[in-house]
């Protein structure tokens, strides 16, 4: 898999895949992630990508022209299967979301800024809008690391142990049942008896009763009987 990522400050994204599983999947050559500068297609002298908006009003625009040129520059090189744009009134991220693109080839994110993008650029170039809550960014490079990571951890041989995915909460509909680690008696805290048996069978029922408990008591809107 490769993700494309085209952004007008760069440099937010340095941490978010210089550490721990995205790192190591990078290293193993499961995954590429490729950031772009976005200023680098301008054509303006200061590096312009933003302009204000016809009609006035507050706040700045994302250009067309660099986006374009960005975008069509990465196509000349790979065929992508979706160029997402990250945006606060696009279709919100879940587990079933990250299912789908971490079976695509490769990926094109474009993260937003100031006011947004020109109209004409979700109208033209874009194939997917996704966003990752009801609330406003400074940028759209926070919520398109959220996005990679969800995604990325997905990937065949990412992680060490494949069915940890499989387990996490929202795979199946449920949040996941709670876990325990030595000791198994921590100050009068004791790990339930059941998780102690060894009794495989139990220990799944448990924890499917668990998942079943914690989703109504705290998701009800994803229990479905």
């Amino acid at each position: 898999m490769r993700i494309d990522i085209i952004s007008c400050v760069p440099r937010l994204l340095e941490s978010p895949f210089s550490h721990s599983i995205l790192q190591r999947a990078q290293d193993k050559g499961l995954v590429e992630v490729v950031v772009h500068d976005l200023r680098d297609f301008s054509t303006s002298k200061s590096r312009q990508v933003d302009d204000y908006a016809f009609g006035g009003g507050a706040g700045m625009v994302m250009t067309i022209e660099p986006i374009d040129a960005c975008v069509s520059h990465l196509k000349s090189q790979r065929a992508y299967e979706e160029v997402i744009y990250m945006t606060p009134d696009g279709e919100r991220l879940d587990q079933s979301v990250s299912n789908e693109l971490s079976l695509k080839g490769n990926l094109i994110i474009l993260c937003g800024h100031y006011k947004g993008v020109d109209e004409r650029v979700r109208e033209s170039l874009i194939t997917r809008e996704i966003s990752v809550g009801d609330y406003v960014l400074s940028g759209g490079e926070l919520a398109a690391a959220v996005l990679a990571d969800s995604v990325i951890r997905l990937v065949p041989g990412v992680l060490s142990d494949e069915t940890s995915a499989l387990t996490d909460s929202f795979q199946d509909d449920l949040l996941a049942p709670p876990v325990y680690t030595r000791p198994a008696n921590y100050k009068g805290m004791e790990v339930p008896e059941v998780l102690l048996s060894g009794h495989q069978k139990k220990i799944e029922d448990w924890r499917y009763d668990q998942a079943v408990e914690r989703t109504k008591a705290r998701r009800p809107n994803l229990w479905k009987e």
